[in-house]
């Protein structure tokens, strides 16, 4: 619909995107916006064409759409930019703060946004993505691009910005809250953290069984919690044989002795 509009009725005429969209119109999201758009130009392709009298806008694009060149894939429409890491693991993109994993720190990154995401990469691979913020002044962090911190200094689980509004599952959350009541709670629950971050991409749902069947035995402690996980996460054992499938021999062997003495009758022989 868009090149329609571009093609037969915009290009070349400067104030036309200022009659388009004026008065300026608002929307909650993307999806009311396309929707707003398709509408619009299906009402202004019925117009007359500004060139071809006697034809409208649609007649005309009807008529090129077979030469255009067919889209092979999908554009991955981006701004990039090269951004260095700070000291405290963000970077600063529209005037808000994202992090980036705690070993990028001081290491220049390239920063991609798009309309509704931002990623971050570095040696050509994805290494954080966010939903991009419209505000300014915003703090959006990942608690675990800072799990390395929470190592050296498991304190900071408490008072850590990135830590306050993380938003855990509810048995996480209170087993966290009930561990960090404890002798040394702050580095226990990190192990938690550590252990789940090396079981890879199922070691957040596998913390959260282990938290809930920790809830369920009514004692909460992060070694009951940490025996759950390696349980839940231990390959399956092979299955104990069948003592009905093992060979067994048609004529047993018996013991007789005697055989040896033909063995000594051989030997004297020679």
């Amino acid at each position: 619909h868009l090149s329609l509009l571009s093609n037969h009725f915009i290009s070349g005429k400067p104030g036309a995107i200022q009659w388009l969209f004026t008065p300026t119109p608002r929307f909650k999201d993307f999806v009311e916006l396309n929707a707003w758009l398709a509408l619009r130009c299906e009402e202004l392709s019925q117009r007359k064409h500004p060139e071809q009298i006697g034809r409208s806008i649609a007649d005309c694009f009807a008529e090129e759409q077979p030469l255009l060149i067919p889209v092979k894939a999908v554009f991955d429409g981006y701004v990039e930019k090269t951004m260095r890491v700070s000291s405290t693991y963000l970077i600063k993109a529209d005037h808000n703060r994202y992090s980036v994993p705690a070993e990028w720190s001081n290491r220049v990154v390239s920063v991609r946004i798009t309309a509704d995401r931002l990623r971050i990469v570095a040696q050509n691979r994805v290494v954080a993505e966010h939903a991009r913020c419209y505000g300014r002044g915003q703090l959006i962090c990942d608690p675990w691009h800072y799990l390395p911190v929470l190592e050296k200094k498991p304190g900071a689980l408490r008072h850590g910005a990135p830590f306050q509004q993380w938003d855990l599952p509810v048995s996480i959350r209170v087993v966290r809250d009930r561990i960090l009541k404890q002798d040394k709670g702050d580095r226990a629950f990190v192990e938690l953290l550590l252990m789940a971050r090396a079981l890879g991409d199922t070691g957040f749902e596998t913390l959260e069984v282990a938290c809930d069947l920790t809830l369920q035995t009514g004692i909460i402690a992060a070694a009951i919690v940490m025996n759950e996980m390696r349980r839940l996460s231990e390959t399956a054992r092979p299955k104990r044989l069948s003592a009905l499938s093992v060979p067994r021999l048609q004529t047993e062997p018996k013991a007789d002795c005697s055989r040896y003495d033909s063995l000594w009758r051989l030997r004297n022989d020679h």
